[in-house]
């Protein structure tokens, strides 16, 4: 890949704008997410990340968009031809998604033009959504980049041996992982592994980008290197080693979810390719419990190849 290509905003800027060329025709998510030069799962995950949006939406609403444009500004073309124009493959479909989207039927817009939709760029959906430009999208993919330069404590790409860890698996919104780490820890306490240093992880194997958050499978962890204990009433896993880009923070808990959207725009944009063979897992170095501001110590590693 040359060097113009390994910067991330212009390869996600050549992939929006080659949907807006082209969203008269069938867009694959594939064939989009090779003009990022990604693959169709990390292109999606960082295009939901900078855009707010699912890539289907994000197709859609510009071509709901470009539909109300010419609603407004081409008296001469039918509602057909909008339909064709736009990659809707009938009318009752292009008509049922115009009014999901702005309230009312296209015929009924195009005769309110002169007043209440003189303005398309100003207009909010029945949706609440206001349409944002490139420039905004570019923008916001910046700042998560910038957020990580400064937010992060420490940054660097790390080389790691197997860790062997004790888990409890949970499915289900990331948020509820604590009651896996109640029962890892009952366990773990007689055992006596949380005296000394005890290494305390959550190994994500699902992203909430692309799966439904009823659906997310994560494991709340602990390290058992150099230990011998009975395991047969706990589960064991090796979270791999290799190569991982590590970022450490302290975070409340509410700054978890950006910190991890922004951690894989940042990698993206320094030119690393995730490895998806292996799992992502945070290393939490304090209780946030214990903290005077609920603030956690912990540290995020990212496999890349």
């Amino acid at each position: 890949m040359n060097e113009k290509n390994n910067h991330l905003s212009v390869r996600m800027h050549n992939a929006i704008q080659y949907i807006e060329e082209h969203n008269d025709s069938k867009l694959l998510l594939e064939e989009v997410a090779q003009k990022a030069f990604l693959s169709p799962y990390h292109f999606h995950r960082i295009f939901k990340t900078i855009t707010r949006e699912t890539f289907n939406s994000f197709v859609i609403r510009k071509r709901i968009e470009r539909a109300a444009n010419f609603l407004l500004h081409s008296e001469d073309k039918s509602i057909s031809e909008i339909t064709d124009l736009t990659g809707f493959s009938s009318i009752s479909l292009f008509s049922r998604t115009f009014k999901k989207f702005y309230g009312i039927s296209p015929t009924e817009f195009k005769n309110k033009r002169e007043s209440r939709f003189s303005k398309i760029s100003k207009t909010k959906s029945k949706n609440g959504k206001i349409d944002t430009e490139l420039e905004q999208y570019i923008y916001n993919m910046k700042n998560f980049v910038k957020y990580i330069d400064e937010k992060a404590t420490n940054l660097e790409v790390v080389k790691i041996k197997n860790i062997l860890v004790a888990y409890v698996p949970h499915i289900g919104a990331f948020d509820n992982v604590g009651i896996a780490f109640e029962k890892l820890l009952k366990w773990a306490y007689p055992k006596g592994l949380m005296n000394g240093q005890p290494r305390i992880m959550s190994v994500y194997h699902d992203s909430p980008k692309v799966t439904e958050e009823a659906k997310l499978k994560m494991s709340a962890c602990i390290g058992l290197e150099n230990k011998t204990i009975d395991t047969s009433e706990i589960n064991t896993r090796t979270i791999s080693g290799g190569k991982y880009v590590s970022a450490t923070f302290t975070l409340a808990l509410h700054e978890f979810k950006k910190t991890y959207e922004a951690i894989f725009v940042w990698i993206f944009d320094k030119g690393f390719k995730v490895d998806d063979t292996r799992d992502p897992f945070d290393e939490y170095h304090n209780n946030f419990n214990e903290h005077p501001q609920k603030l956690c110590n912990l540290t995020i590693y990212i496999p890349v190849q």
